[in-house]
């Protein structure tokens, strides 16, 4: 039982031409070095007019995070007071160069401050939270509430220059 096979009845091609019929039929465009610069250049253009509608409070350009009536409000009102927290960055700097002083008191006095104002700020945060829950409730009474205490208690860590989008009240304002 032998069976005959039968070839092709073509030669095998060369790898050369077999390749170069591939890179004929490329699918990628040509592009110049002129278009890839433009290229760049436009996509650097849309970034920084994205970023600044971002750090301006622009609506559109917010991440999800941040929009909404009742996110707008609770920066506000973040941004409408001092909190310890805003300083806890600077103050464990402070801490930092005084723990390098070998004397003991000093040590011990520099890590106490740090605890302290670490609690004060976490205390300060739940009350925060409990404020701006029952301000949000009276002013969007059919919104939810969830998670406005700690995005509050969040913004209010950041040091004030640092915070994004940019605050929108002075200290001292009166959020309504």
């Amino acid at each position: 039982m032998t069976s005959a096979t039968s070839g092709k009845g073509r030669p095998t091609p060369k790898r050369k031409d077999s390749e170069s019929k591939r890179i004929v039929s490329s699918l990628a465009p040509v592009v110049t070095k002129d278009q890839k610069r433009a290229a760049k250049l436009a996509a650097r253009t849309d970034r920084i007019a994205s970023r600044t509608a971002y750090l301006r409070g622009d609506e559109n350009a917010l991440p999800a995070r941040d929009r909404g009536a009742e996110r707008r409000f609770v920066r506000t009102f973040v941004d409408s007071r001092r909190s310890i927290g805003e300083y806890f960055l600077p103050i464990i700097f402070v801490v930092l160069i005084l723990t390098m002083i070998p004397v003991a008191a000093v040590q011990f006095s520099a890590i106490a401050l740090m605890y302290l104002v670490l609690v004060a700020a976490v205390v300060d945060g739940i009350f925060l939270g409990r404020k701006i829950r029952s301000r949000v409730s009276e002013k969007f009474p059919a919104s939810s509430t969830k998670g406005l205490g700690m995005y509050a208690w969040l913004r209010s860590t950041q040091m004030r220059r640092l915070r994004a989008p940019k605050p929108q009240a002075k200290v001292g304002d009166t959020v309504n």
